[in-house]
């Protein structure tokens, strides 16, 4: 919620309270002149239990306590990630529910408000930057990252990169390029100078893979949005990155399902952070004679803060400015898949 946001809630009859917290991009002095009742950091946890808790990512970790409230939030727990059933777990003992972010869609199973075109383009940037570093010292990119005014800001910056790169500009494979993700990875691609971008969709992942054609490219980037019931074969696997005729050398997940037992790009097992966004898959003295490098950040936005934040705030604004006991629409579907998915919890144990 920006403070533009808070404001509109506000008029709109809401309650906004806001934790005071030094380092947002959004300063605490902003949301005050709103109108908005700020308070410590963690007080959430004493609210009154009719409060709506709304926040981006992952609760404190190291915690088992039980979960009254109601938080809207991506809870990172409905696509059986690592840890799902423990989460859940806390918030049926405690009364609380999830209204998950990643999950509020229309009637049309579209997603209201999404990081994704965010997401792809600041991971395409990401990987042409580990990308460069490789072409220039055979080291990995290193962190911290920094970050960026704006979309404009880091377009400047990673082609200045890649100049650094000499002549040579990278060839660029998106799966998933139709979706909002896919779109912001081609985007910035094209946007940079890419020598070559490969645009696949489902069309073109529909016989299933693996496909020998993913790792004919510098840089690949995974796009799509898993389907946990009915995911698809592996799009690559190690074997085929340990062959001699691989090209790519840098995979940027921007799905970042790596926890995921039905993850298509299974070449890694931990996520990346701004601070260490690369894992070395493989490195020179391997079978590939190559080295293999994996991005797979999932806050990728958070390296534009202002604007990415900007964009899905205004998406959400009239869902939350609509949110009620009463829920129908994108509220009830929520509710009812964090629901279903507590039931699947208990079942499979």
């Amino acid at each position: 919620i920006t403070p533009a946001g808070a404001k509109a809630l506000i008029d709109a009859g809401h309650k906004v309270t806001v934790e005071k917290f030094e380092d947002r991009c959004f300063p605490d002095s902003a949301y005050e002149a709103s109108g908005c009742n700020m308070v410590d950091g963690d007080s959430w946890r004493k609210a009154d239990k009719d409060v709506y808790i709304i926040g981006l990512k992952e609760l404190p970790e190291n915690d088992d306590s039980p979960l009254i409230h109601t938080h809207i939030f991506f809870a990172h727990c409905f696509k059986y990630q690592a840890g799902w059933k423990e989460l859940l777990k806390r918030f049926e003992k405690g009364g609380g529910k999830v209204l998950d972010l990643e999950f509020l869609t229309n009637d049309k199973g579209r997603r209201v408000a999404a990081f994704g075109r965010s997401a792809g383009f600041i991971g395409a940037a990401v990987g042409m930057m580990a990308w460069v570093k490789q072409q220039n010292s055979k080291e990995q990119l290193g962190g911290p990252l920094p970050y960026y005014d704006d979309y404009d800001a880091l377009v400047t910056d990673v082609k200045q990169q890649i100049e650094k790169a000499g002549d040579k500009r990278p060839s660029v494979h998106v799966v998933g390029a139709l979706g909002r993700c896919g779109g912001g990875a081609v985007d910035l691609s094209e946007r940079v100078g890419a020598s070559k971008v490969v645009k696949w969709d489902m069309a073109e992942t529909a016989k299933g893979g693996p496909f020998k054609e993913l790792l004919e490219v510098d840089v690949l980037i995974n796009a799509i949005l898993l389907n946990a019931d009915n995911p698809p074969p592996p799009f690559v696997t190690l074997d085929m990155v340990d062959e001699e005729s691989r090209q790519t050398t840098v995979l940027v997940d921007v799905s970042c399902d790596g926890t995921n037992p039905t993850n298509p790009v299974p070449l890694y097992s931990e996520g990346t952070s701004f601070f260490d966004p690369v894992n070395r898959v493989r490195d020179e003295a391997s079978k590939g004679k190559k080295v293999f490098d994996v991005v797979a950040i999932d806050h990728l936005p958070s390296l534009v803060p202002s604007e990415s934040s900007a964009e899905f705030a205004e998406a959400l604004l009239p869902h939350l400015t609509a949110l009620a006991p009463e829920r129908t629409d994108v509220w009830g579907r929520a509710e009812k898949l964090f629901g279903d998915k507590v039931k699947e919890a208990n079942e499979s144990q």
